[in-house]
């Protein structure tokens, strides 16, 4: 059996935390809700998978080669609150006190990375077995007989495993055939247009059909037969948008691989060695950083020792975290 090795996309985890779950914030006043969501994900994956390896990718604040390339790259993107971005410091020593290595690079997106770290040859071979938890679906496009992606479906704790047979399931493609996929139907989240006119069912039918956007174009260029099978309308679609749908194939929507990202070895962790390194405060007067007091709330709610919804036990009895009303 292959040893797993379990790849966390930050930055996804973060964010899918933030929006499922209600203000919270310690008795100091720190908001913790996606650091409090990401280490709830995180314990659960370990507890789920148990994997023998695990490392956590994160995006960086400078914009990515993708920007380079179209200037609207995720131009229409809501700037999310400071509070949320406070907390990512928060959930990096989260990170680093269950001793995960964190991998992130200059002008990369954490979804490169990731490609890198499923790809090394570390990694990418029969006896490791890489699973990527994130709430990113372009991730998908990594599956393959050695990879496979834990999602999360709603909120923070419905969770699924995509293989391969999963993802023909439920796309009716291959893994390899979704980025072309998302190509050619666009991607209202990334502010990428696609080619209009011809949505999802659209583009899902001419890649079954033509296998990739690259033979999809050589058909229209010797005027195949089977484009006979696709409305008029649809074959000029293509072809007024020809330029634009072979650049996001070519880079927008292609996870890259960096070969220069630093990666030598994949690093080896146990599940349990940090379990009993975090313990409650039993006294209300007694102070731990921010991080522990998340870690802790997210243990014994995961072990069902106390519900997120009881704020009187929370505040009074575990002394971790203090709802804040929204207004």
């Amino acid at each position: 059996m292959a040893n797993k090795f379990i790849i966390i996309d930050g930055n996804a985890i973060l964010h899918r935390a933030w929006h499922a779950l209600p203000p919270l914030t310690t008795p100091t006043g720190e908001m913790v809700n996606a650091a409090y969501g990401f280490t709830l994900i995180l314990m659960k994956a370990l507890k789920d998978i148990q994997p023998k390896y695990a490392a956590v990718t994160f995006d960086r604040k400078e914009k990515t080669f993708r920007h380079e390339m179209y200037t609207e790259y995720k131009a229409t993107r809501i700037k999310q609150p400071d509070e949320l971005y406070a907390q990512i410091p928060i959930i990096k020593k989260i990170v680093t006190a269950f001793s995960l290595p964190i991998f992130e690079k200059e002008r990369f997106e954490a979804d490169d990375v990731i490609a890198t770290i499923c790809k090394n040859k570390e990694v990418n071979k029969p006896e490791v077995e890489s699973i990527v938890v994130t709430g990113d679906m372009d991730t998908l496009q990594l599956v393959d007989d050695n990879t496979k992606v834990y999602a999360l479906r709603k909120g923070i704790t419905d969770t699924v495993i995509y293989d391969e047979s999963a993802v023909l399931e439920r796309y009716g493609l291959r893994p390899d055939q979704l980025n072309d996929f998302k190509a050619m139907r666009g991607d209202p989240s990334d502010n990428i247009p696609g080619a209009k006119g011809i949505g999802e069912v659209g583009a899902a039918a001419l890649i079954k059909e033509f296998d990739t956007i690259e033979k999809m174009y050589e058909a229209i260029e010797k005027n195949d037969s089977r484009l006979d099978k696709f409305k008029p309308r649809i074959i000029e679609i293509l072809k007024k948008d020809g330029i634009f749908i072979v650049t996001m194939e070519d880079g927008l929507k292609k996870i890259l691989q960096n070969k220069r990202i630093d990666f030598l070895k994949i690093y080896k962790i146990s599940t349990g060695e940090f379990d009993d390194k975090v313990v409650l405060p039993n006294k209300k007067k007694y102070y731990y950083p921010t991080y522990l007091w998340t870690i802790a709330l997210a243990k014994h709610i995961l072990s069902r020792k106390i519900s997120l919804t009881d704020e009187k036990k929370i505040n009074s009895k575990y002394h971790l975290l203090v709802f804040k009303k929204k207004h």
